[in-house]
This record gives structure tokens, sequence and C-alpha cells, in this order.
């Protein structure tokens, strides 16, 4: 099974490096949307969206990527980084993917260092974030997709 995860990862790489150790163990293609605003995903059969949270939702420039390369009827999962959890941050990719009739397989989301806005002012919260274990518990989610 064919599988690309289309990523934001800006500020302090938190995402990168979930993804990076999927990419490690597993055979996936990892997409910046930064790098690549526009690809064609249709030969791909299982689509991650993962991004660090801001403002409560994901990276604009990820949702733009999704609104306008997502095929429809796939199967698409998502992975965040936030510097604090609560509940609805995939509401918005989650309104893309379902007008889009994708399939969804799941989520996995972890603490991240987060020094946007205001918590530049204290120095960030949640440093040392992501730690080894949620890493792991990244590639584990991914394994049992």
């Amino acid at each position: 099974m064919s599988t690309a995860i289309v990523y934001y990862s800006q500020h302090h790489g938190n995402t990168k490096k979930l993804l990076d150790a999927i990419a490690a163990k597993h055979e996936v293609t990892l997409i910046n949307v930064m790098e690549s605003p526009a690809t064609d995903l249709s030969a791909f059969d299982r689509i991650g969206l993962a991004s660090g949270i801001y403002y409560s939702t994901f990276a604009k420039q990820l949702l733009k990527f999704a609104t306008d390369n997502l095929p429809e009827g796939k199967e698409v999962f998502f992975i965040g980084t936030c510097g604090s959890p609560r509940k609805g941050y995939y509401n918005g990719i989650r309104a893309i993917t379902e007008a889009k009739k994708c399939k969804f397989l799941g989520e996995y989301t972890c603490l991240g260092f987060d020094t946007f806005g205001p918590f530049k002012l204290v120095g960030g919260i949640a440093k040392g974030h992501p730690d080894e274990k949620e890493i792991s518990g990244a590639v584990a989610f991914y394994e049992g997709l």
C-alpha cells in the first residue's frame, strides 16, 4: 500500500521529527507543502496530513493544500503536534476530507515545543517535546493503521 504524508512543520520541526521516525521504519513519501504546494496524490492509496497546531487548527498552508490537491475517496489519517492538547484541532482538516468523501483512519496528537505567539514571551511551553515516547507513539500509530 503506497502512502504519502503531506506536512507543514516550520517553527521547531516537531511534526517532522515524528514523520522522520515513521519514514525511517516504513516506506512513505513525505511531501512538504512549503516545497511542493501542488502535488498529484492520485497514485497513493493512503494520505497522511500532518501539521503543528496554529491557533487551534492545522497550518493554513496544509489546509489549502488539502483543499486544492487531495483526491476524493482516499484513506486519510492525521498527525499533529501542539503546545497544549485540546479538542477540535482537527475540525478544519476533517471538514475538508469529509467533503472529499475520504475514509478516516485515525489521528495521532502529541505535545510539541511551542513558542508561537504569546508563548514566546515566557520561553515557550512543552519544552523537550516531542520526546522519545511520543515519537515512538507516532510510529506505533502508523503501524496500527
